[in-house]
């Protein structure tokens, strides 16, 4: 016998099966699974004193050389051109392994700290005594595709929150007309891997950095079509917000649609202020010519430097601005020819990181703003085949620097050996360097966590340790 489809059998397959689903709801109610799932975790804020409410990522696309750039090494001179025969593993991707190669940048002391900085970077080196020069870094991979993940998100598969996404989720944003998370690629392509990079995982979708242009409009459809006006368009979107809510009513974990009802508010706010912001008719002529616009060699990245600038005058919180696009000589990966390579691309990025710098200075958003610099890994000290002069990949020990608020300057952290293969000593991982930059920003790394997949996930991962010595 049946009632309402369902015999007696399977009511008492339900009822059974039911008694042991109250026991697991009161074990996951005593951890406070269900707490954590309904509301926001309490692990979201500041857990100390920040030293920075502002990031600027300079993202040298396709790894620049660590021995050509921060990392002197006076033994590859004495040791030129002579076949390298030690134990650490060197060449990716089936490359051969060539001979010892010295950097024919010539190395010199800047500053009353004397850090020295190789003659790629003669406008950088200016502020020597505000760099802190990470030279023992180290990663898990050697493909660029990976290595810009995991320096972005802390992972090397796709799929995990980036740094700006998880400063999103944890501190909100400073400003209600434009993203808490801005994001500037070259005209000559993005990273491999591409919005993988600034994507928002399995976060809500509004953590997620928006992509800016540096010409023209900074998004695309941004001005309204011909004819519609002002009051046309916020009727619509008030019926458009209307259809949009009804709908997210009975799908509460579609976070797609809230970010899209969310956008959408933004987008009409930001047709005003996003334009004035990138719009740069009114900065000075000696302004322009400090950033480089009047250089073809420097201008892009010239002007996104500015916008940079005008961005975190506006309140937004991280801000990523790529060198180097698409792939081998147009960006930092210099396997034919690294000398030319690191030439042409210092070259574009040297004055306009300088510039931004100074500006930061002068209008007192130094003391707010973290800027930090560097790729995705290092290059080898070796040349790639007899007579060549490209530089492979390098994942064992390379530089990046930091500089700005909460920042120590002036100072050298770590080591890679005699000739610049692999980090030795104040070794940093990666999860070390997101550790730092949570810290400064008023972080725990430990403790801003996020719910998924039944654990509590975190940029970090299992390791991470801030470094100390980097903190003023």
């Amino acid at each position: 016998m049946a009632v309402n489809g369902v015999n007696r059998r399977e009511m008492l397959l339900r009822a059974g099966a039911g008694f042991g689903g109250l026991a697991l709801i009161d074990l996951l109610s005593r951890e406070g699974y269900f707490a954590r799932g309904a509301a926001p975790p309490v692990t979201r804020g500041t857990h100390h004193a920040a030293k920075a409410k502002h990031v600027v990522f300079l993202f040298m696309n396709g790894a620049p050389s660590h021995i050509d750039t921060f990392d002197p090494k006076p033994a590859l001179t004495k040791f030129d051109d002579t076949a390298y025969k030690g134990p650490t593993p060197v060449g990716s991707n089936g490359r051969p392994i060539g001979r010892l190669m010295r950097s024919p940048f010539p190395f010199t002391r800047h500053g009353k700290s004397g850090l020295e900085i190789s003659s790629l970077f003669p406008h950088t080196a200016k502020f020597a005594d505000d760099l802190c020069v990470l030279r023992g870094m180290y990663t898990d991979t050697a493909a660029h595709a990976s290595g810009c993940l995991q320096m972005n998100t802390g992972g090397v598969q796709i799929g995990k929150p980036s740094l700006g996404s998880w400063l999103s989720y944890g501190l909100g944003s400073l400003n209600e007309s434009l993203p808490s998370y801005v994001v500037m690629t070259d005209p000559r392509g993005g990273p491999i891997a591409g919005a993988s990079n600034w994507s928002a995982g399995f976060m809500a979708a509004k953590h997620q950095g928006t992509l800016f242009r540096g010409q023209g409009s900074p998004l695309l459809d941004l001005a309204n079509p011909r004819g519609i006006s002002d009051k046309t368009q916020r009727d619509s979107l008030d019926l458009l917000k209307d259809l949009n809510e009804a709908h997210h009513k009975d799908r509460p974990d579609e976070t797609e649609l809230s970010a899209r009802i969310a956008s959408y508010e933004l987008a009409f706010r930001m047709q005003s202020t996003a334009t004035t912001a990138v719009d740069l008719t009114k900065e000075s002529a000696r302004t322009r010519a400090e950033y480089g616009l009047d250089d073809k060699r420097t201008a892009d990245f010239g002007r996104k430097c500015l916008i940079t600038r005008r961005l975190l005058e506006r309140g937004v919180r991280f801000i990523q601005l790529y060198s180097g696009g698409g792939h081998i000589e147009d960006t930092w990966d210099g396997h034919n020819d690294c000398i030319a390579n690191h030439t042409l691309h210092a070259g574009e990025t040297d004055r306009p990181v300088a510039a931004l710098m100074a500006d930061l200075k002068r209008t007192g958003l130094w003391k707010d703003t973290l800027l930090v610099w560097g790729g995705e890994f290092g290059r080898t000290p070796t040349s790639e085949g007899v007579g060549k002069r490209g530089r492979d990949h390098n994942p064992f020990g390379f530089t990046m620097w930091l500089a700005g608020a909460g920042v120590k300057g002036g100072q050298a952290i770590g080591a890679t050996d005699e000739l610049g293969f692999k980090a030795v000593t104040d070794r940093c991982h990666t999860s070390d360097l997101h550790a730092t930059i949570l810290h400064l920003m008023g972080i725990d790394h430990e403790k801003l966590t996020i719910l998924h997949q039944g654990g509590d996930q975190r940029l970090t991962g299992v390791r991470g340790v801030v470094v100390e010595k980097v903190l003023a």
